[in-house]
């Protein structure tokens, strides 16, 4: 089993989309969002960010499109739930030095939570953030995992809209 599922990063992207942290079937098959009830890759792609679906196993062509995908903590769980506060805080500085590194246009965030412990705000709207992280703006999105039941995948799709609609992205 891999211990920590590898970012798809590349310098100067439009954006790049973080989860909270990997799954433990995604790290064990080194495939992001490789769930099948995760609705990360179709949102993508009905959202206009690529032309076709792309299954997990072709992750690394996301790059194709100018976009990118990472986590905040590492450490893979069953549940995001399993993850203490510390590990955020923990993971804080090298996450914005990440983003400093790889100077994407955007970084979005895939539900609150993530954000939120980076932040250390609690009230979290979505969409664009008024600050910065790392020189990148902020988007916070729906977490489109399938346990997320709060938004539809017309939802998901119309919130990563306005993320590309408002970045330029092609």
């Amino acid at each position: 089993m891999n211990e920590r599922l590898e970012d798809i990063l590349a310098d100067h992207l439009d954006v790049v989309f973080c989860g909270i942290n990997p799954g433990k079937g995604s790290a064990a098959l080194g495939l992001h969002f490789a769930n099948r009830s995760n609705r990360f890759w179709r949102t993508l792609h009905l959202a206009g960010f690529t032309p076709h679906e792309i299954r997990p196993e072709d992750g690394p062509t996301l790059l194709h499109y100018r976009c990118g995908l990472t986590t905040v903590v590492e450490r893979p769980t069953a549940s995001a739930g399993e993850l203490a506060r510390h590990e955020f805080t923990d993971a804080a500085a090298a996450f914005e030095e990440k983003i400093r590194r790889y100077a994407p246009r955007v970084v979005a965030f895939l539900g609150k939570a993530g954000y939120s412990a980076l932040s250390a705000q609690r009230e979290i709207a979505w969409g664009l953030q008024p600050q910065l992280l790392g020189g990148a703006s902020v988007w916070v999105l729906p977490n489109p995992s399938g346990r997320n039941l709060a938004f539809s995948l017309e939802q998901l799709v119309q919130a990563y809209q306005q993320l590309r609609r408002a970045s330029d992205c092609p």
